[in-house]
């Protein structure tokens, strides 16, 4: 057996201090953490008892995973701070299921967040084995990074592309749908309530300026049904708000209740913001669904338990995330899935007044 040197003070052990110390190779100190099935149990428990004795943690965990060119983790890249991420009801619906996934195939998951100026980078430097990339902007410098990457890699709420592997819902279909509903119950002043830092005035502007997926084919959706019931579409009005909340949709509500003709009916681009509408109304003293009629979209947990119960569109959020975690790691998957959505109706929507 080797003689055991301490090392230096300011130098912490290394494998080669191991090896050293034992008196074996750093091959043999390297199967001990690596392939353990290569040593006898008797010789590994000799270096990790040294190991613990000389304060050596193991294998830099960056090196190994360079080395094994496989990293046992999946990236989940979405375009929020990690603070919004983790309390927006749809975003963590999502999340449970890629979670899911990755507990079914022993996979660990990194989290990719919007960090303003180092976005791009973030994906270039993730230690992963493959990325799910969550409703990003057309042409946003981290889509280009991840297919640097060259690695694989699923779009979830993207424009299909050919040869790329998408999931994506009927946003068109179900903000038709939510059209249909409302055109039906006689409303022909409709107003629109988005989330965006851009604001605009006009569902023609709301158009010209829409830069996600989802949100071109809520708008799409909304205007089929509205014109086909004989509605102009061009000059409804929208008002947004700052940040993505309940509290966005409630200024966004004010401003639409404090328009010179108010709308007799709100389509919103998620459920939280209409429930910020619904918000506003009650602060103005404007009555549900009597004289205001409001909508949704996602169905989340909150939608049933809004005053009154929200009227929405249900989509899957969980099956998203786990549909994406099989086109990205089972080798029967399909190369897209288009899941339905579902036109929720309670007690926010009513005829019109």
């Amino acid at each position: 057996m080797g003689r055991r040197r301490a090392p230096a003070a300011d130098r912490p052990p290394t494998l080669a201090t191991l090896a050293e110390a034992l008196g074996v190779s750093r091959m043999t100190v390297s199967n001990a953490y690596n392939r353990p099935d290569q040593l006898s149990p008797a010789l590994r428990s000799r270096i990790l008892a040294t190991a613990a004795e000389l304060g050596y943690a193991g294998p830099d965990p960056v090196a190994r995973t360079l080395s094994r060119g496989r990293t046992g983790s999946i990236g989940l890249v979405f375009d929020y701070p990690l603070t919004v991420a983790l309390t927006d009801p749809a975003t963590v619906e999502l999340l449970h299921g890629v979670a899911a996934g990755c507990e079914q195939r022993e996979r660990a998951l990194s989290l990719v967040p919007r960090i303003a100026g180092h976005d791009a980078a973030l994906v270039q430097r993730a230690l992963v084995d493959g990325f799910v990339v969550y409703c990003m902007p057309d042409g946003d410098a981290r889509l280009a990074a991840v297919r640097d990457r060259r690695m694989p890699f699923v779009l979830v709420d993207h424009r299909p592309q050919a040869g790329t592997r998408t999931v994506n819902v009927d946003d068109r279909g179900g903000a038709r749908a939510t059209a249909d509903h409302l055109m039906a119950l006689g409303h022909r002043r409709l107003g629109i309530v988005c989330g965006w830092e851009q604001p605009v005035a006009t569902a023609a502007e709301a158009e010209a300026a829409a830069v996600y997926y989802v949100d071109q084919e809520r708008l799409a959706g909304w205007r089929a049904g509205a014109e086909a019931a004989g509605v102009e579409w061009d000059a409804l009005p929208v008002t947004s708000g700052p940040g993505f909340d309940r509290s966005t949709g409630r200024i966004a509500g004010l401003r639409m209740l404090d328009l010179p003709e108010p709308p007799t009916a709100v389509v919103a681009f998620s459920d939280r913001l209409a429930l910020g509408v619904l918000d506003a109304a009650a602060e103005r003293g404007v009555r549900v669904p009597e004289e205001l009629s409001v909508a949704g979209f996602d169905d989340v947990p909150a939608a049933a338990q809004g005053d009154p119960p929200l009227t929405t569109v249900r989509q899957p959020h969980e099956e998203k995330g786990a549909s994406a975690m099989r086109l990205l790691l089972d080798d029967d998957a399909p190369a897209t899935v288009a899941l339905p959505c579902e036109l929720v109706v309670r007690g926010s929507t009513g005829p019109a007044p």
